[in-house]
């Protein structure tokens, strides 16, 4: 499991990737943004909070009170989900296909991709989704068996 770490986790690159673009945008060191959200996840009335603005306050100086740098941070932080009741929920979904395998590579990890995004739903509570696979859900159109789009022909019971 702990070979398997990078993948499992690149999800949580997402912030990560973000805060790198901001920090190429407004010229500024990438662990010092980092350490801003670690600021604006503090309380605001905590003593460790105004320690932490001290201390950002004196590395950044001027550009600590750029509102644009504030908005562009805690909108990455708004647009990227940390709630680990999503992570547990695909976690859960996707425990037993990771237990089939002792090594996840991007190739695998990209197959599995296809497959779930591609798979109809058998049954469904909702009338909408029965017999549609996500894919088709989100263009509208309607496409073929996720193993013919492989080029694997399927089987036919006579």
């Amino acid at each position: 499991m702990n070979n398997q770490r990078d993948d499992l986790l690149a999800f949580a690159k997402v912030l990560d990737d973000k805060l790198a673009n901001i920090a190429q945008q407004f010229d500024t060191p990438l662990f010092l943004l980092r350490q801003m959200v670690r600021f604006f996840r503090k309380q605001p009335t905590s003593e460790a909070c105004w320690r932490s603005w001290g201390d950002l306050h004196e590395k950044l100086s001027w550009k600590f009170f750029q509102l644009h740098l504030h908005q562009a941070i805690q909108n990455a932080m708004k647009q990227t989900p940390r709630a680990s009741s999503l992570v547990e929920n695909l976690n859960s979904r996707l425990r037993n296909y990771f237990s089939l395998r002792k090594h996840l590579g991007t190739s695998y990890l990209g197959l599995l991709q296809f497959f779930i995004n591609h798979r109809r739903f058998m049954s469904s509570d909702s009338e909408q989704r029965r017999g549609k696979s996500p894919g088709e859900m989100m263009t509208g159109e309607k496409h073929l068996h996720w193993l013919e789009m492989l080029g694997f022909k399927r089987f036919q019971r006579a």
